[in-house]
């Protein structure tokens, strides 16, 4: 269903079972894909591609120009995956070209009110993301990963596949996979051992990811140390340790 005061350019495409509602403005180069619904004052800019069965909720800006003021009006895009729920005045801009003129959102992610995802960020899969948080521009995170009410993480961090991050919280390094964070900035709490039970991590690897945790965070050894100590006999060791090795940043110590 198409409410009559919606706004819909000639150019957007609108896949089967879609429902626009009041005063909705969806604009050139939007795709917007099966079974989506968008609530009333949603303003969502292209070029942006949304999948299937997405909920955006009132007054979410969505594939808007972005805040950097390197832009200058290139074509850069949005992408959205299926299943996510956006809710009220959540901001979401497109990329730049001095990243990969794209910022991409997966599927299955919670973004509650008043969240900003800033330009050329890559989010994963299956995150949370509570009432005002906001990363800025270039930051990744990975699948699983929570983020806490007002978090702020700084421009090109990475927040790694089923951490979480507490409450206020300010991000200025990367966090690694696994691993609870909080303070100001953000400095490591333990593993998010009960998130991993949720996600099926038998107990054997939830050991093994904690004696991981405890090379690079309790021992005392430099972090070239804590890698070599860790074995790679296991998924989710192997994930933990390239994820460090990968940082440009530095990690949470």
């Amino acid at each position: 269903m198409i409410h009559e005061t919606a706004i819909i350019s000639p150019s957007a495409k609108l896949g089967k079972n879609v429902t626009i509602g009041p005063w909705t403005y969806i604009g050139a180069d939007v795709e917007i894909g099966d079974d989506t619904v968008v609530h009333s004052h949603v303003v969502i800019k292209g070029p942006t591609v949304i999948g299937k069965n997405n909920t955006i909720f009132q007054f979410s800006s969505v594939g808007e120009d972005c805040q950097d003021k390197k832009y200058d009006g290139e074509p850069t895009r949005l992408e959205i995956g299926d299943n996510n729920i956006i809710r009220e005045n959540v901001t979401i801009h497109r990329g730049t070209i001095q990243d990969n003129s794209l910022t991409k959102i997966g599927s299955n992610n919670l973004l509650m009110a008043y969240v900003h995802i800033a330009h050329d960020c890559m989010v994963g899969d299956n995150t949370i993301f509570a009432n005002n948080a906001s990363i800025a521009g270039h930051v990744h995170v990975g699948d699983w990963a929570i983020l806490g009410g007002m978090v702020g993480v700084h421009q090109f961090c990475h927040i790694g596949a089923h951490s979480f991050i507490g409450l206020d919280s300010i991000v200025v390094k990367d966090v690694p996979p696994f691993v609870l964070a909080s303070g100001s900035g953000a400095e490591p709490k333990g593993l998010n051992s009960e998130g991993m039970k949720r996600r099926g991590f038998t107990s054997e690897q939830i050991t093994a990811i904690k004696r991981a945790y405890k090379e690079v965070y309790r021992k005392g050894n430099s972090v070239e140390e804590a890698l070599a100590n860790i074995p790679d006999d296991d998924e989710s060791l192997v994930m933990f340790k390239q994820f460090i090795q990968n940082s440009a940043r530095g990690i949470i110590r």
